[in-house]
């Protein structure tokens, strides 16, 4: 499919203006194809090279190809399904799985569940399960549920609101498979809402040409997650592993292909590291948004899959492109103050969709100034219109108002967002809400190709930890929790059949001492509280570094002085942890996650300096138009080594031999193999 009547011609517009379906734009959508990559040189720490998405191959075409069949008739269910703090021999712990799966939202979930009915799964999470950035989407799941609506228009809509950098491909598949995997949700017992002839309620957000958000009231992530976390529960040959932070991939590189056994992890409740081996690694650990001070996303999104894929080697893309949701709650324009938060509390963009109209604070409407389209234009236009409101008028939020839709509708739409509001002295049947844009949403990530392989053999991805073209330059709202849904699907079936085939290798798992084991910090006390004082602080540092000159309207300069000052600040970190007896082979919550936080910092920071143009969610004022010559995504690849820090390293040793990986793990795919 090609889209040529939206690609005639190039027009200059405002910055603020979006792109509608009566624009002429960029030039037409091509389909995915692998073309030659072409070098644009180094802007900081990382190599650059700017290309269209290209389809990695998880298996050589060299080896030999194992066929599916059916399914395993028994399975090994005596497994150990709480954390142990217990030593090995080894000097640390070691789970045996077919399939590791880092996060617990709804792209980790749905996997782990698929891949269940074929092995033994181990979930690794952050925190407790439920804290993901599943669990505070508000709005919705995208999907074409109406006889009026369309597949063919939902793909246009999410092609113009990605400001044409989708791709085609990719948007045309999640598309059309996106009903069958709501479906599949409903059956697992998930409770969307219906209207009163019985079918499903099908609300419209912003960028949308039709109603088909399927949702939950406006608690959608919540009914998502306690569906997919209840069956989790319950399947045997499901194990999940709580409060385990992830450290590192572990990785083995042979000539010129990575391939990934596992992860490393800290269990964060007795201070123990623990290894978690297995055939395929899902990675599924979502967002970034703790690289800015104002975030939607909860305490736990602090980038930890990007920048440890990145450290494994793993090509990563469009990291310029970060979502900052319009509408979050402005705390400072509440009677009630609110007591500190550690993540912005989200107005969901159904609000916009049912009707919610934006004013300034002397309730003047402004957005037909910037789109035609209004409140229903796409995230990017609304945030930078709310921006240069802001900055125009000095001021500090703008108000969206619902109140002019019956009051009894507004509480069942949105009953989370009236209690949140009305705990604070408003009433949003009666008053309009402060709001302000928040980061929100990383549309870049790992890139992944059709079937959620990543660029290392081994390591699937899905949900807000990838880049799967999808998005392009900007996300079309509730096409978030599609794409983690229909990503973790596609990623079952080749997961299952590299599994097969590693355990056709018939490794030795005790080569897995090879890699050394981490420790936790066993510092003195003085030493420890030093560190995680000075490391809060600096991270601090890094989020006004971000918001200051990384934010939603950027310039050449104010980037560049971003990356010195980023560059300035992970060295002095680190100097202050050596200077204080830190060890590259210690690990740390803190440290941790400030070793994620400074990559993709430095990744976002990068990827926004290459690209030399405004589109999408990248708005530049030395560059303020589209420019058909970078309507490309914009790649990353791993150089060697790759940086010259501590921080951007991983911590074990990358081995050239292979090592074996299933003796020890009684796996069920690997005896069905052996009979």
């Amino acid at each position: 499919m090609e889209l040529q009547a939206m690609a005639s011609s190039s027009l200059a517009r405002s910055p603020f203006m979006g792109l509608n379906s009566g624009d002429s734009c960029a030039a037409r959508i091509t389909p995915r194809c692998l073309v030659s990559r072409r070098s644009v040189g180094s802007t900081g720490p990382f190599p650059i090279a700017r290309e269209r998405q290209v389809s990695f191959l998880p298996l050589k075409t060299k080896r030999k190809k194992i066929l599916l069949s059916s399914p395993v008739a028994s399975f090994n269910t005596n497994r150990d399904r709480a954390a142990s703090c217990e030593l090995d021999n080894g000097g640390g712990l070691t789970k045996y799985s077919d399939f590791v799966v880092v996060g617990s939202g709804i792209a980790g979930l749905r996997y782990a569940l698929a891949v269940a009915e074929q092995g033994t799964v181990n979930v690794v999470t952050k925190s407790e399960p439920h804290e993901s950035n599943t669990q505070y989407a508000q709005g919705g799941v995208s999907a074409v549920l109406d006889p009026l609506d369309s597949v063919e228009s939902h793909i246009r809509d999410t092609i113009v609101a990605g400001a044409f950098l989708c791709d085609e491909e990719t948007v045309e598949v999640v598309c059309r498979e996106g009903p069958e995997r709501v479906r599949e949700l409903m059956a697992m017992g998930v409770s969307f809402d219906h209207s009163e002839d019985g079918q499903l309620h099908l609300a419209r957000e912003g960028g949308h040409s039709h109603h088909r958000i399927v949702h939950a009231a406006d608690m959608t992530g919540r009914e998502i997650e306690r569906a997919l976390l209840a069956a989790v529960r319950r399947h045997p040959n499901i194990n999940i592993f709580e409060h385990h932070v992830a450290v590192d991939l572990l990785t083995i590189q042979d000539d010129t292909t990575v391939t990934c056994y596992g992860i490393d992890t800290l269990d964060v409740r007795c201070n123990q590291v623990v290894r978690f081996l297995g055939g395929v690694t899902m990675l599924a650990s979502g967002g970034s948004g703790h690289i800015y001070p104002s975030t939607t996303n909860p305490l736990v999104s602090t980038g930890d899959g990007v920048a440890l894929a990145h450290r494994a080697h793993a090509v990563v893309s469009n990291m310029e492109f970060v979502q900052f949701h319009p509408t979050a709650l402005a705390d400072e324009g509440l009677k009630i103050q609110p007591p500190g938060r550690e993540n912005a509390f989200l107005i969901t963009e159904a609000v916009r969709g049912d009707g919610g109209r934006l004013y300034n604070q002397d309730m003047e409407r402004f957005m037909s100034q910037y789109d035609e389209r209004e409140e229903l234009a796409p995230r990017d236009v609304v945030a930078r219109s709310i921006d240069d409101q802001l900055k125009k008028r000095n001021e500090k939020y703008v108000y969206l108002d619902i109140s002019h839709k019956p009051a009894h509708e507004i509480l069942h739409h949105f009953p989370n967002i009236a209690a949140e509001c009305m705990k604070y002295g408003l009433d949003i049947t009666k008053e309009p809400i402060p709001v302000v844009p928040a980061a929100h949403y990383m549309c870049g990530g790992v890139q992944t190709g059709l079937k959620g392989e990543t660029s290392i053999m081994g390591l699937y991805a899905a949900g807000e930890v990838t880049c799967t073209g999808l998005h392009g330059a900007n996300r079309l709202a509730s096409n978030s929790l599609l794409e983690a849904l229909v990503f973790a699907q596609r990623a079952v079936e080749p997961s299952i059949g590299f599994v097969r085939y590693m355990a056709g290798m018939q490794f030795n798992i005790d080569e897995a001492s090879e890699w050394p084991r981490l420790v936790a910090d066993n510092l003195e006390q003085s030493q420890s509280e030093a560190i995680i004082s000075f490391t809060k602080a600096q991270r601090k540092r890094l989020q006004q570094i971000m918001w200051e000159y990384v934010g939603i309207v950027r310039s050449t300069e104010r980037l560049e002085i971003a990356q010195a000052a980023l560059s300035g600040l992970q060295k002095e970190w680190e100097e202050f942890l050596f200077n204080h007896g830190w060890n590259r082979s210690m690990v740390g919550l803190e440290v941790c996650e400030m070793r994620n936080l400074i990559t993709v910092a430095n990744l976002v920071v990068s990827s926004a300096l290459v690209r030399q143009e405004s589109r999408g969610l990248h708005y530049t004022v030395d560059f303020p138009e589209l420019v058909e010559s970078e309507r490309l995504p914009t790649i990353l690849f791993p150089s060697t080594p790759m940086a010259s820090t501590w921080s951007t390293q991983q911590v074990h040793t990358v081995y050239k031999e292979p090592f074996s990986l299933f003796t020890k793990s009684e796996s069920p795919l690997v005896s069905e193999l052996e009979r």
